[in-house]
């Protein structure tokens, strides 16, 4: 095992699969120089060992690279697109939803796109109402993805590895308030991956389950821990990739302790929370000895001034209160 930050995590997942793979590269903005850590650590630059045909610098057009990647995908490359932040994604939409969701579907089968796109979610650090999004929901609306959204640097490893592998498109959803957090990974030798659609429970429970997604990991721990003090035993589940979604776990979760809060720092209105509250109350009723209750962001731009933005996201007060609301 090896210590990784989760910015660590996401260069070694890279290296590794390079190195697997002599038909994947890395295309985007500044990724030779790695602006955002993603592309160079402590062990070196990719470009230093890679090159600049493997490590590839974009022009400033979202819409022209991520359509280069769809092409290359579709003549047998493995493309790793990083989009450098996440509501970038909207510039390059066209791209994302004709070609690279649907041309399977259009061609029949005959087409593959093997790309994986990369999007750091960069919120809670003042980047204002442009750059702070966290639109993992709007894509889950698109059929055609598969959306990983990993919360720890263990996850970022593993999930980021197989959606390098997968022979479809894969949105990749990174969520920056995680970037120094650091913990113990797998090494290289292990050959270590995490299948896509498989749950985690983070910290085991009785009394509720908290559904926790992408960054709001780190509130849902927090209220965890805090709540164990007064005795409630709070159950936390990441389902880690949101398509495909491991309903079968929180299901069993629910099941398991009759209440379901689900954190989220998303906008609410259409939220991944919301998708998870429904499929509950179709599936698991009967399990549920209360309401079910959201913890998400209100559905308002996101402020530059710190304080205000602050007070809008999931953190641990809000988590513990809903907690308490359902086990009234």
């Amino acid at each position: 095992m090896r210590t990784l930050s989760y910015l660590d995590a996401i260069v070694e997942a890279q290296r590794e699969e390079m190195q697997r793979d002599e038909k994947a590269f890395i295309m985007g903005l500044d990724v030779s120089w790695s602006i955002l850590g993603t592309t160079g650590n402590k062990n070196g630059m990719l470009v230093d060992e890679f090159g600049h045909e493997r490590v590839r610098d974009a022009p400033l057009s979202e819409n022209g690279y991520v359509g280069a990647g769809a092409g290359a995908a579709m003549v047998g490359m493995r493309p790793i697109v990083e989009i450098e932040m996440a509501p970038f994604l909207y510039v390059a939409m066209d791209q994302l939803t004709s070609i690279i969701a649907k041309s399977t579907y259009l061609y029949g089968g005959q087409a593959t796109l093997p790309i994986t796109v990369r999007m750091p979610m960069m919120y809670m650090v003042s980047n204002a109402a442009q750059h702070s999004d966290r639109p993992y929901n709007t894509m889950a609306t698109i059929p055609g993805f598969k959306i990983v959204t990993p919360s720890t640097p263990k996850d970022m490893y593993g999930l980021l590895k197989t959606a390098i592998q997968t022979n479809d498109p894969v949105l990749v959803f990174e969520d920056f308030t995680q970037g120094g957090v650091k913990e113990e990974v797998p090494d290289a030798s292990e050959d270590f991956s995490i299948p896509l659609g498989e749950a985690d429970i983070k910290r085991e429970g009785t009394d509720v389950t908290v559904v926790s997604i992408s960054g709001g990991i780190t509130a849902s721990m927090a209220a965890a821990e805090s709540l164990a003090k007064e005795g409630i035993s709070v159950e936390v589940l990441d389902p880690r990739t949101i398509f495909p979604l491991d309903l079968d776990a929180i299901l069993a979760s629910v099941a398991k302790t009759g209440h379901l809060v689900i954190v989220d720092p998303a906008h609410d209105v259409c939220s991944i929370a919301s998708h998870i509250s429904a499929l509950v109350a179709e599936d698991g009723f009967w399990d549920l000895e209360a309401p079910i209750k959201r913890v998400v962001t209100p559905h308002t731009h996101i402020p530059y001034n710190s304080k205000l933005e602050m007070s809008l996201y999931p953190n641990a007060a809000k988590v513990e209160q809903a907690v308490r609301d359902v086990l009234a």
